[in-house]
Order: C-alpha cells, then sequence, then structure tokens
C-alpha cells in the first residue's frame, strides 16, 4: 500500500462526508481550533457545541479569556467534567497575553509550551487552522490506525504509542493536510467506531489489517483492567433560607477551583464541626447519596443538610475558623452564600450540582 494511496482515500471520502460546519470550522482562527481542541478531550462534540457556543460568546479572543476571572470561566465550563482542561486553558490564555502580546502564538515548540497542550493537540491547533503538517493522535486517530496496521497492545504503553506517532507521520500527506487530520478524526468518530465499526464505509477497508482479520474488536488493545479504590466522602449542606454555603476548593486536586459543599472524611468530624459551630447534630438531615467516579477512584457521597435558625453570617465565620485536619477544605477557604433562585456565576463541582438539584427554592413569602 502506497502512503499517498491512503491519504488521498481518507480525503476523498472527507470531500464527500466530513464535518465541515461545526461552529470551530467556520472562520476558523487558532484561538477557535484551540478552544474546541481542549473542550472535546474526553467529551463528545454534539456535548461540547452549546458550550463552545457560550463561551466564545463572552470570550471571542485569547485577551477575554485571559481577563476574566476564573470563576466566570469555571461557571462557563460547569457541566463539561474535568475542569483541569479550564483552569489550564485561563492560564495558557494569561501566558499568550503576556508572553506573545495575546496572539495565538504559530510555532509549534511554543504552543506546546502552554499549559494543556500536548503534541496531539498541538499538531490539531496549527493544522486545523494554519494547514502547518503536523500528524495527530487523537484517541479516534489512534483506534484508525492501530485498527488498519494491526499494531498490538495498548496505545498508552509507550512503546505502542511510538509506533502509532510513527506510522502516523509517515501517513500523513504533504498537502491538505488540514483536510486530512480533520477526516481522521471524523474515520475514528463515526466510521471506525469502538463498537460496531462501519467497514462496509471505510474508504481504507480493504487493506485494514484488522478488518481482513475479523479481528476489528482486537484493536487497538484494551488498557490493563485495575481494580478503583472507594473512598468516603461527608458532606455539609447548610441551608439559610435560599442561600447555601458553599466553600472553594483548594486550586489543585480534586475539583480544583471550584465551589463545593464543606467536606469531611468520616460522619464524625462533619458532627463535630456542626458542634463546634453551635448547632445540634439532631438538626441534621439526610440527604440521597450517590456514588461519584473519577478516573482513579470512587466517591461515595452522603450530603447531610443543615438548616440554619441562627445567625447565618457567624455561622460561616465559625465554619472557617473551626476547619479540622479531617476537612477536606483549607482553613482559609473562602465562603459565599450560594443564592437558589439567584445563582451565582461560579463553577459548581459535579456533586455540588447534584446535590443542588434537590434543593428547592423556598416559597416566596409576602
Amino acid at each position: 500500500m502506497k502512503t499517498t494511496s491512503f491519504s488521498q482515500r481518507i480525503i476523498s471520502w472527507y470531500g464527500q462526508h466530513g464535518r465541515k460546519t461545526l461552529p470551530w470550522q467556520l472562520n476558523k482562527t487558532p484561538y477557535k481550533v484551540w478552544v474546541s481542541e481542549i473542550m472535546l478531550q474526553q467529551t463528545q462534540v454534539a456535548t461540547v457545541i452549546p458550550y463552545f457556543n457560550r463561551f466564545m460568546q463572552r470570550f471571542p479572543d485569547v485577551v477575554a479569556l485571559a481577563n476574566a476571572d476564573i470563576d466566570e470561566v469555571l461557571h462557563l465550563w460547569t457541566g463539561l467534567g474535568y475542569y483541569a482542561r479550564a483552569r489550564n486553558l485561563h492560564k495558557a490564555a494569561q501566558l499568550i497575553r503576556d508572553n506573545h502580546g495575546g496572539v495565538f502564538p504559530e510555532q509549534f515548540d511554543a504552543v506546546m509550551a502552554l499549559p494543556g497542550i500536548g503534541r496531539s493537540t498541538a499538531g490539531a491547533i496549527l493544522s486545523l487552522s494554519l494547514g502547518q503538517h503536523h500528524p495527530i493522535l487523537d484517541g479516534n486517530v489512534k483506534r484508525v490506525l492501530a485498527r488498519h496496521a494491526a499494531i498490538d497492545g495498548w496505545p498508552g504503553q509507550p512503546k505502542v504509542e511510538q509506533a502509532l506517532w510513527q506510522l502516523a507521520a509517515e501517513l500523513s500527506p504533504t498537502t491538505d493536510i488540514a483536510q486530512y487530520n480533520q477526516a481522521m478524526m471524523d474515520m475514528g468518530a463515526g466510521i471506525c467506531t469502538r463498537s460496531r465499526p462501519a467497514c462496509a464505509q471505510c474508504p481504507v477497508a480493504l487493506d485494514c489489517q484488522a478488518q481482513q482479520m475479523g479481528k476489528q474488536q482486537d484493536y487497538p488493545g484494551k488498557k490493563p483492567k485495575k481494580t478503583i479504590p472507594a473512598k468516603e466522602a461527608w458532606l455539609l449542606v447548610i441551608r439559610d433560607r435560599d442561600n447555601i454555603l458553599l466553600q472553594k476548593r483548594p486550586p489543585a486536586g480534586i475539583w480544583g477551583g471550584l465551589w463545593c459543599f464543606p467536606q469531611y472524611n468520616t460522619q464524625a468530624a462533619l458532627q463535630q464541626a456542626v458542634t463546634t459551630l453551635g448547632c445540634s447534630v439532631a438538626e441534621l438531615e439526610a440527604l440521597p447519596g450517590f456514588r461519584h467516579t473519577f478516573s482513579h477512584f470512587h466517591l461515595d457521597a452522603q450530603p447531610l443538610l443543615l438548616t440554619l435558625h441562627h445567625d447565618a453570617d457567624a455561622i460561616a465565620a465559625k465554619l472557617q475558623q473551626s476547619a479540622t485536619p479531617q476537612a477536606a477544605v483549607m482553613e482559609a477557604a473562602p465562603s459565599l452564600w450560594y443564592n437558589l433562585s439567584q445563582p451565582s456565576r461560579v463553577g459548581l463541582a459535579a456533586a455540588t450540582e447534584r446535590v443542588m438539584a434537590g434543593l428547592k427554592p423556598s416559597a416566596i413569602e409576602e
């Protein structure tokens, strides 16, 4: 098989079937493609589109994003998950503002140096927006190449990833790189899918080794299974009428920079905090518990509601002063009274949103 033959078939398929009218494909700029590529990591296109449109409306360029408060950035990201992406996006925008005159860099090494951008993302940004010749290797492309060349092993292993990068570079055409790279991503998303690949519609099926062997499901190799541990979290939901007390998480760690309920590792630690606030443990009301799964562990969360009949601001101040080593919040964590009827524009953790959804605003008093 000639490499030109492979790329020509892919590009020809894209001309007839590829996606060309997604929001970030219209009036393309490196900034738009960058934001879309970060949002599309671990997230489906259909989910990303409304988030991207809102993001672009509020932050039409790098400087607007750089000058924004991180809380507003996280607020517009709420629901997309993997919030480190948003924090890195904001940090990178500030670096571009400060070090590149507010213009997205066009040199590969400079793009790679930005937070949250790896080799494939840098290649995608520069090839899709500027037509620069860079191979890409996101999850969809890995699947297409691993099947076509029957490359054994899990792509997360350095040796396997290196073989895939080499193949990606060999197959990339010298012209029409933007169309080719977009086509490869579209192929993985719509044709060479994880389950039930549409081989009959694939332009390179005739020389696909996995298809010839009838072993499409064997490629790429599966990630070795690992037991995911479970941890407990006790969430203190303090309510004063329509106001819910939230605290801002530290920048690093889970839910970094997001607003959450005060969190404790044990029920006893939460009860101790309630007592220190001058409230009675008997006032606590159990809300529905749930499991939230991260990439490396499960979190079994049990929220407990404390409805205040005391001075709310005094309670908030006491909570900060009485933080214990068992609490998963910092002693000086900023606090916020979040109004259920008039929500603040801040970033909320998924677990916080889930509990909030069950807290209905109070009836309006005449």
